[in-house]
């Protein structure tokens, strides 16, 4: 692991960025081909890239059903209790219309109304993943959204792994593609000959789907263009090191290119971190992409006051923060920007990721400086109600011509005074 000061913060997050300019210039052309030629395209792509010859996109029904039947009754259990729970959490979240009304008569509003047709992007590649499911289907499900498609890639022998279509089965998600990549994310958002367009895509995914989201923002909505995953832990010396390490372990094994930092005001902890990092790792299933993690982009921050950590974390604005000191709530006022905050030694990361409620689809890259988890207003859009009485346009009329004429447009507060010609008559 690295050892990192605040200063060594801004290189270290640049570090991670890379050059994707050669990425992108291949995305690009995926996704051009794509919109130009449909679904030739999206086959051509995915026997190219994941190695499978599709003659149809769409999973069957029969597909779905098997894949439910055949999953054991302890996860089919499992995931209906966490679908439960992250719905709960969700239905929270759902905003109401408003309107205000004035003495004059004026009424003035905002209308909240469900997005028509919503693309979710399921990854495949090194895992699976049930849960990406539940966090994009569930909230868009109770914004509204009538029509959800979902796209994921196809495994080797033509296959959706079980669990993910079982959890679409329970939540009676049925339009689902065996497509991935670039040509998955641009087949939603132009359309092709089987796939419908829809007018935003969610859903996290490799640097070629992220690139792609990045490529067609703007002829459709995107939750946000995620990067590899990242934890941070902020502890003091109470926090037991093992557990410290197997929470950073957690985000590095997703991938090679994720992080995971801790923060600690004792170096006495921090030694002891190590430590654990480099034992636990030995036997981790899944080593060589945690250790490639770790070597490049794990690192342990320590500082000399708890107010310096806290700087260190905001300044990182990690996807996950685990805070785990004597007394955590103390932190949580002084904490700006995280995606979502663990408080306490009993809420590691996993319990976010699949089972506690709110959404594991964060922010990454530093951008919760700026951006939230994915939640039921992202399917959702707000509307202006504007309903100005007569009276109101009495008082008004002159005023808000004059404002147009200092913009120098004539035809506004023309449109403004036309109504005068109602007295005339």
């Amino acid at each position: 692991m690295n050892r990192l000061t605040r200063e060594d913060i801004k290189e270290w997050k640049a570090k991670r960025q890379g050059d994707t300019s050669e990425a992108a210039a291949s995305v690009e052309e995926i996704v051009k081909d794509v919109r130009t030629h449909g679904d030739s395209a999206v086959r051509k792509y995915t026997d190219k890239f994941d190695g499978v010859s599709l003659s149809e996109f769409r999973v069957s029904s029969e597909e779905i059903s098997d894949a439910y039947e055949s999953l054991s009754g302890k996860y089919l259990d499992i995931i209906q209790e966490a679908a439960r729970n992250i719905r709960r959490f969700h239905e929270k979240q759902v905003p109401s219309s408003w309107f205000d009304t004035s003495l004059d008569g004026t009424l003035l509003g905002q209308k909240y109304t469900s997005l028509d047709r919503v693309g979710v992007y399921v990854p495949g590649g090194t895992a699976a993943y049930p849960s990406s499911v539940m966090m994009n289907i569930i909230p868009a499900q109770v914004a509204g959204v009538k029509r959800i498609a979902m796209v994921t890639p196809p495994g080797p022998n033509n296959q959706v792994p079980i669990g993910v279509l079982a959890t679409a089965q329970i939540l009676g998600v049925k339009e689902i593609y065996k497509i991935g990549g670039a040509q998955a994310i641009a087949a939603l958002a132009y359309g092709t000959e089987t796939v419908p367009f829809v007018d935003k895509i969610t859903g996290p995914g490799n640097i070629f789907v992220a690139l792609a989201k990045k490529e067609v923002y703007g002829e459709v909505d995107i939750d946000m263009i995620a990067g590899p995953s990242e934890i941070v832990v902020l502890c003091d010396e109470t926090a037991r090191p093992g557990e410290v390490a197997a929470d950073l372990l957690s985000q590095a094994e997703h991938d090679e290119r994720s992080s995971a930092i801790c923060v600690t005001t004792s170096e006495e902890l921090a030694g002891k971190v190590e430590k654990e990092v480099k034992s636990q790792l030995a036997d981790l299933p899944r080593t060589t992409i945690a250790t490639a993690s770790m070597d490049t982009y794990g690192g342990i921050i320590v500082t000399e006051t708890m107010e310096e950590a806290v700087a260190a974390v905001n300044d990182l604005a990690p996807e996950h923060l685990e805070v785990m000191t004597a007394n955590p709530y103390d932190q949580l006022g002084s904490i700006r920007h995280a995606g979502a905050i663990f408080l306490g030694p009993f809420s590691s990361e996993p319990v976010g990721d699949y089972f506690a409620g709110p959404n594991h689809v964060l922010p990454t890259s530093g951008t919760a400086r700026f951006s939230s988890p994915l939640n039921v207003h992202d399917f959702m859009k707000k509307s202006s109600i504007i309903s100005y009485s007569e009276a109101a346009w009495k008082e008004h009329a002159d005023k808000i011509a004059s404002f147009a004429r200092l913009e120098d447009l004539e035809g506004h507060a023309r449109a403004v005074e036309k109504r005068k010609e109602r007295y005339d008559d």
